[in-house]
Formats: structure tokens, sequence, C-alpha cells
């Protein structure tokens, strides 16, 4: 059901991105075509493999390679000459299918019109089987109605299962359900017929012997392992900033302590243009391989913004206490160090310890963007303190 619920997000997340697109586009690349828009209507007569995916998808015509198929209301009329993927909320499937079909949606059905050549999986809360199988079944769903042939085994997962009167297994059913029920003797004979419960007893005993076998929940051992190396990883970071760019870093915190508001601010918005890129680089269609990159660049500005406001306050709190303003970069280090061992020891702390690593990437991300938005106005070969003034190093 992991599975299940994966596919549905990324369906539901595609869809929710090109139901912003103005019209249906169609682009070729690579042998393959994509097709996207907040409505597509179209009869297909593509090579190689198709991808479509809007809010209401009808697919008709010829597909000579594989479907995929993502939206929240889908109807599949077209054969597809290899494999086909669909899913979305409502999915009906009533063309031919010449290999797999494997299909995830709240409601799910097959049409009688429906051949699946090869094997068949289907996952949903209502799963309606109308379409025959070549090949084999498997089925997880809340409630399943199999009113088909099936040439394969068939496996069904399910709390309620019937049988239509075109129901028939010619190979083995295996069937899950809290309670065993009465299979007819059109649809496969008792010696065919496998019966498996379920139960919350049995999931959770399922559940103890993975954890057994494989430690689900971390250890002392491991939670304290994982601390060091993150503190180390810091310590590391901090050392090599210190190192390599001192004075573009005091700079930066300087920024921070002679204005946290407008940092914070600053952070605001430097935090909501890279979130924003995801988005606007997904729509682009021909830019998804890059959302990655943009998704990765949010983790590596995030770390560095985390880190930079923590230094500016640990600073902030050595001078307040009457640090030296200069200290060596040994002495920086180790402020540094132990304000990371404190912000840890806050996370323990419900509520709090989640303020305060937001607030400390939001200074940092705030000086950052600052610097940026200086470069950008000033010369790029100077630099300039927090009054836009140019100042030597």
């Amino acid at each position: 059901m992991k599975l299940l619920r994966i596919m549905m997000a990324a369906a539901a997340s595609l869809s929710c991105a090109t139901a912003a697109l103005p019209e249906t586009s169609q682009i070729a690349h690579g042998g393959d075509t994509f097709i996207a828009g907040p409505v597509i209507n179209e009869t297909l007569e593509t090579s190689g493999d198709t991808f479509a995916a809007a809010r209401t998808v009808s697919a008709s015509g010829q597909v000579t390679g594989d479907l995929h198929v993502a939206g929240f209301d889908i109807t599949v009329s077209a054969d597809a000459a290899e494999d086909l993927y669909a899913a979305g909320a409502v999915v009906a499937i009533r063309g031919q299918i010449a290999k797999d079909l494997t299909v995830t949606g709240f409601s799910v059905r097959t049409e009688s019109s429906s051949v699946t050549s090869r094997n068949a999986r289907l996952f949903g809360k209502t799963v309606t089987v109308d379409g025959p199988v070549n090949g084999a079944l498997l089925v997880t769903a809340r409630d399943v109605v199999l009113n088909a042939p099936i040439e394969g085994d068939v496996r069904l997962l399910a709390q309620s299962i019937s049988f239509g009167p075109e129901a028939k297994v010619a190979g083995v059913l295996t069937y899950s359900i809290a309670e065993r029920i009465s299979v007819p003797e059109r649809v496969a004979p008792a010696d065919r017929v496998v019966f498996e419960r379920v139960s919350a007893g049995h999931a959770w005993r399922e559940w103890d012997d993975i954890r057994n076998e494989m430690p689900v929940l971390p250890t002392f051992a491991s939670l304290l392992f994982g601390f060091v190396v993150s503190l180390l990883f810091f310590v590391i970071l901090g050392a090599g900033m210190l190192s390599f760019m001192p004075k573009r870093l005091e700079k930066m915190r300087q920024s921070i302590a002679a204005a946290p508001g407008r940092s914070i601010l600053l952070g605001v918005i430097g935090l909501s243009i890279l979130f924003g890129m995801v988005p606007i680089t997904g729509l682009t269609i021909v830019g998804l391989p890059f959302v990655p990159v943009v998704v990765l660049a949010i983790v590596v500005v995030w770390t560095l913004g985390y880190a930079l406001g923590a230094y500016s306050v640990a600073m902030r709190v050595w001078t307040g206490f009457g640090g030296e303003a200069e200290p060596s970069n040994a002495a920086r280090l180790v402020v540094f160090a132990a304000a990371i061992l404190l912000i840890a020891l806050l996370n323990f702390i419900p509520f709090v310890g989640w303020v305060a690593n937001y607030t400390l990437v939001l200074l940092g991300l705030g000086a950052m963007t600052h610097a940026v938005f200086q470069y950008l106005i000033g010369n790029p070969g100077e630099a300039f303190d927090i009054d836009m003034q140019p100042i030597d190093d």
C-alpha cells in the first residue's frame, strides 16, 4: 500500500502542475511523445512510448510503445502495443494491452473490451475487473469485484471480495481476507483455491518479525553516532568557510547582527524563490529532469543557511558575555561547535526546537540573499557593507 500512496501522490502532484498550463501541449523527444494540459481528449497515433498527464484524460487510438497516463479522471480506450501504466483517482481501462497492465487509483475498472495479454496489477480502494487477463492477476484493494476470465494465477488482497457471472480462474486463486469466503466452483475448484487469513494481529506479527531481523527503530548507539557525524560535518564545514572566505563570512555575520529582522524577511524571500523554482521548472515539461537539481540546491542552501545562522547567533552571544570581538579561528570554531550542540539539545523540546532551527535557517539564508542582491545591484568586483557602501578588505 505504500507503493499505492506514492504513485497516487505523484499523480496528484503532476496533475496539479499540468492544470496550470493554459492549453494542451505535445512534444516529441527521443522518439517518445509527451502530452500535458488541463484536459486531454486525444486520438493517439504515436510511435515509441507515450506520456500523458492532465486533470482529465480521455485517450483513444493506438500506441506502438508503452503508454503512461496520470491524472484525476482517466479513461483509456487506446490500444497499447507494449505496457500500460495509469495512476489517478477514477481510472477506466477499455483498450487492448499487448503486454502488462499496471493501474493504481481510488476507483479502478477494466472494461470487458479491455484484454490484457500478459499480467495485470491493480491497486485501489475499489477495483472491478471486467476485462479478461491472459496472464496472472494481482489485486490489492478494500473492495474487489472479479468478473472476467483469468488464464493465469490470481492473488487478491482485500476487505471484501465478490465474483461476477463471468469470473473464471484457470490457475490458482489465492485470496487474503479476514474471514474465509465461499468461492463458486465455476470460478475455481476447491483444490485450486488457497485462503490466507489477514488480521491486525497477523500484520503485527509480521511487523515484529521484520523488526527482529532488521530493527526499524534506531538504537541509542546509532542515534549517538548520527549526532557525532552531524557535529563533525558542521565543524568541518565551519573550518572550511573560516579558512577560504573569512572576510565574506564576517560581512554576512555583521549583516545579521546589524539587522536581524531584515535578515529573516530576506530569508523568507530567498526561500520562497528557491521553492518556487520547483513547479516553474516542472511546468516546462522539458525541465522535469532538472527538478532534482533544484531540490538538491534547496538542501544545500538550507544547510549553509542553518550553519551561518548558528554561527552568527553564537558569535553574538560570545561577544555579549564579554568574549573577544575578533577571536582566533580556533576560538570561533569552538563557539560554533558549542552552538550546534546546544541547538541539537533544543530539538528535544517540542515546538521550541523546530522554531529555533527554522529561525536560524531564515537568518543565514537572509544574509546570503542580501549578499546576492548586493552583487547583482553593485559592481561584482566590489564588496559592500550593510549600507551598500564600498569597503576595503
